[in-house]
């Protein structure tokens, strides 16, 4: 694994019209959570034995360029020499920015009373506040993700979370419908390109052996967001107009924004070290560049290949197709509880904010999930140990044979208990392995197909961010007429059934799936 990235001039060119560094962060990210090192391909470049001399300002002549680098690995130019109270700091502040974008994503879901009332629209038509909202998250990144190569990652960091806040000022003020859903559509993709570059912050912070504890903890931020919005929504909705859902997150991402400002600096060392280039030059060194600014990749290019790459391994990989209908069947079914858990508990007597809290043990189980980490990753270097080298990648579904099997198994649970003479509270604990499964099956998934599909890995990623998008913004348009008409047991056995009819593939591929990467056109064959 790549520790900091200092790409040399063939590294900063990387395939041609295809993102290099983006690719780097995709892969420490998978390699540091999974305990393991994905390395065997790409050696870290900052460790690269220097071959020239570089004076006080790490310049040196490179073929006939005076390029400026790391001096050395305790520089204190490279991000990851910060103090580690600045780089947790960083990373909080980055955590809690991502949750209050994937918070954003839910929140929604109890202002459609509101929003129907106001504007006489149905409750489809509200819905689509939700579904566009996650649809514009999920395929935004297509296109935003690779340009941090270019500007960095503060950038991206700024201009898009400032627009996350202009377009939540058009959903708040929005006088018809329209406005509205083209607000919340705008918001969730702008939203995206923080999201699409978060997670290489703490890449960039950490040594490989270093980075498990604090991906571990950014990780939550996302994957608790979608969880915490109904909670925090419900209880704004019950007392207060369905406008001020959005005042308040205004107000909320605001404060997040002022402590982006204050305390994230730019951390992609290729960014860092064209500041630094900038500064020499007018300094008066006016020849001294940085690798960055001799990358002659073309940005059309590289964003074509960004947008169609990921639907083309989708078309020409069954594996890489079915695993991603896995976890946008998982997330789907996730999006459909903010309409279904109304749905369930109102039958109660519920109020809005008390339906808000039954989300708690959901997350819950995304909680409990995320502190198993220690026991896989032990696994995992067991199995390095054991094997001598790096675990093939169908190593990293074994979480998801338990995934897998904990999610139908939840839903026909919760699909059981939702009958009047059961108590609520059976129905609600049902809801906890299924946070614990789809958080196994979402990292199995995510782990696979970066060790899987190395020399694409970042648009086998991109593949499954938009499809599990589709997925995410689809499911709530038909969920109220689906309980409506097949009942609330028989809705939630058919989501059961879908998961269930997921379970052979995980197995089959955990067994087969070395001989299906020697035929690939994408896969690695290692």
């Amino acid at each position: 694994m790549d520790e900091q990235a200092q790409p040399d001039k063939l590294a900063a060119r990387g395939r041609e019209g295809e993102p290099g560094p983006a690719l780097q962060d995709v892969e420490k990210r998978a390699g540091a959570e999974e305990g393991g090192d994905l390395s065997a391909s790409s050696p870290p470049l900052q460790e690269k034995p220097q071959e020239v001399e570089r004076d006080e300002d790490g310049v040196a002549v490179e073929d006939g360029v005076p390029l400026i680098r790391l001096r050395g690995q305790d520089d204190p130019l490279s991000p990851l020499n910060r103090s580690t109270r600045q780089r947790w700091t960083i990373v909080c502040v980055v955590t809690s920015a991502s949750f209050c974008i994937t918070c954003c994503s839910s929140m929604v879901a109890f202002t459609y009373p509101g929003v129907e009332a106001e504007f006489h629209v149905s409750q489809e038509v509200a819905t689509l506040a939700l579904s566009l909202f996650v649809l514009g998250m999920g395929l935004f990144p297509l296109l935003v993700g690779p340009l941090s190569e270019w500007y960095g990652r503060s950038p991206v960091y700024f201009i898009g979370f400032a627009l996350y806040i202009i377009f939540n000022f058009l959903v708040a003020f929005s006088n018809n419908i329209g406005a509205l859903l083209v607000g919340r559509f705008l918001a969730g993709a702008a939203g995206s390109a923080f999201l699409s570059v978060a997670g290489g912050t703490v890449a960039d912070l950490f040594r490989p052996h270093e980075v498990g504890a604090p991906m571990g903890f950014y990780t939550a931020g996302p994957f608790l967001g979608p969880v915490a919005g109904p909670i925090i929504s419900g209880f704004i909705n019950e007392h207060l107009d369905w406008r001020y859902t959005w005042y308040i997150l205004i107000a909320w991402a605001g404060a997040e924004y002022v402590a982006l400002l204050v305390f994230v600096p730019e951390t992609y060392l290729p960014a860092v070290l064209k500041a630094r280039a900038k500064k020499l030059r007018k300094a008066g060194r006016t020849d001294v560049r940085a690798p960055i600014e001799i990358d002659d990749r073309s940005i059309p290019r590289v964003l074509l290949t960004s947008c169609y790459r990921p639907f083309q391994i989708l078309a020409l990989e069954p594996m890489a197709l079915v695993l991603c209908t896995w976890t946008a069947i998982l997330l789907g079914i996730l999006y459909m509880f903010f309409s279904a858990y109304g749905i369930v508990y109102r039958q109660y007597g519920f109020s809005t904010q008390i339906v808000g809290l039954t989300y708690i043990p959901l997350g819950l189980g995304v909680i409990i999930g995320g502190l198993c980490h220690p026991i896989w990753a032990r696994y995992y270097r067991r199995k390095t140990e054991q094997l001598g080298r790096r675990p093939p990648p169908e190593e990293h579904l074994r979480k998801g044979l338990y995934g897998v099997i904990l999610c139908p198994l939840s839903l026909f649970w919760f699909a059981f208990t939702t009958y009047h003479h059961v108590h609520w509270i059976v129905s609600l604990i049902a809801t906890v392995p299924f946070g614990i499964g789809m958080l196994w099956s979402f990292q199995a998934v995510f782990l696979y197909l970066v060790d899987a599909f190395r020399p694409v890995a970042a648009s086998a990623m991109a593949a499954n961010s938009a499809m599990r998008s589709s997925f995410a913004a689809a499911f709530p348009l038909f969920t109220t007429q689906m309980f409506n008409t097949l009942g609330t047991q028989y809705a939630l056995m058919l989501t059961a059934f879908l998961c269930l009819a997921m379970v052979p593939f995980p197995f089959l591929f955990f067994k087969v799936g070395h001989k299906y990467r020697r035929g690939s056109k994408f896969a690695n064959s290692e």
